[in-house]
């Protein structure tokens, strides 16, 4: 037996004998991934990079096996492949969560999809869950497969492509239904002339239902690192006054109030987001929506603000002011109470 394949059998051997160092393995490297991305550029983008061309791999796995096959006469064994896929969704997962869990705003939607994104993560980990529960279920892998990849290409393609919030979740979007036919076309069991049509459809179901949803998924890269509302704000030092959560009516008209806000951001972004002032329940295209230009790549947060003087004659109440994407992700809160 050549030297490689013993090497590889003995490699086996080890992974049957104690599968949790694979699950430790790929929840270490995951925080680790993060913690890289957030202090190196240079680093972010290796780690990206390398977190999609593993998809790759996984995407086109029959076809990269056959040809392995056919041209080094050697077949990767059924185990590989199946620890391979399992590593790749594990270091997917633990890659993306950090990201998604600082950006979630858990007191909205959003809590939903990084809850089920932690569940991925930790079925990932468990071989009796993932092994005997999710692979053998087609159509629950398949939902499983797609949501891993989606995550990773949120969180990966503003970090290698400086693409916006919005740009990156339409490409990811597309990506991820594109990527999801081969596995929709092998899933589906009836006439071939019925088949094209039904994965088509879908797939464009799979696509609407992605953008439907889309304020309930937060932005991987975009955090608020401060929030502040405030009666005051040295314009030249760029920093707000006291805090406060509860102001009167009579201030409130007189002064007007800041919305302040420092937001991290990759380096090289370049990205709109708006203001939102409006009352909780209130329908947000009555509110006053106020657009702002960030730029990422300051490690304490893009720092921009809003100044709001026109106020209802009744505006005694809960306010808040969300901050919010183009296309509507929700990428944090702040919230001031006015009183008589």
């Amino acid at each position: 037996m050549p030297f490689w394949k013993h090497q590889l059998n003995r490699l086996l051997e080890l992974i049957r004998r104690y599968p949790g160092v694979i699950a430790a393995f790929g929840f270490v490297s995951g925080i680790a991934s993060f913690i890289l991305v957030d202090r190196q550029e240079g680093a972010a983008r290796i780690i990206a990079v390398a977190m999609l061309i593993s998809w790759v791999w996984l995407t086109l796995e029959n076809l990269l096996t056959r040809s392995i096959a056919r041209w080094f006469g050697f077949e990767l064994p059924p185990p590989v492949l199946r620890y391979a896929t399992q590593m790749i969704h594990q270091e997917s997962l633990f890659f993306v969560l950090p990201f998604f869990a600082i950006t979630t705003s858990w007191n909205s939607g959003q809590a939903l999809f990084t809850g089920l994104l932690g569940a991925a993560a930790l079925v990932s980990i468990i071989d009796p869950l993932y092994y005997k529960w999710l692979a053998p279920r087609r159509w629950v892998y398949l939902a499983y497969h797609t949501l891993a990849l989606f995550a990773v290409l949120l969180t990966a393609l503003p970090i290698i492509l400086q693409l916006t919030t919005s740009q990156s979740y339409q490409l990811a979007i597309g990506v991820a239904v594109l990527l999801s036919f081969p596995s929709l076309v092998r899933s589906i069991n009836v006439p071939n002339w019925w088949r094209i049509p039904l994965v088509l459809g879908m797939a464009l179901a799979l696509g609407g239902a992605g953008w439907l949803l889309r304020t309930w998924v937060p932005p991987a890269t975009l955090w608020l690192t401060e929030q502040v509302t405030s009666t005051e704000l040295d314009t030249q030092q760029r920093l707000p006054g006291a805090p406060l959560r509860q102001i009167s009516l009579a201030k409130l008209r007189s002064e007007g109030l800041y919305a302040y806000t420092a937001i991290s951001a990759p380096r090289g972004l370049n990205e709109r987001i708006y203001h939102v002032w409006r009352r909780p329940g209130e329908n947000s295209e009555k509110g006053d929506r106020i657009a702002l230009d960030i730029h990422g790549g300051r490690k304490e947060g893009y720092r921009a603000w809003t100044h709001k003087q026109n106020f209802p004659e009744n505006a005694l109440g809960r306010w808040q002011v969300q901050v919010v994407t183009e296309d509507g992700q929700l990428i944090g809160v702040l919230r001031f109470l006015v009183v008589e």
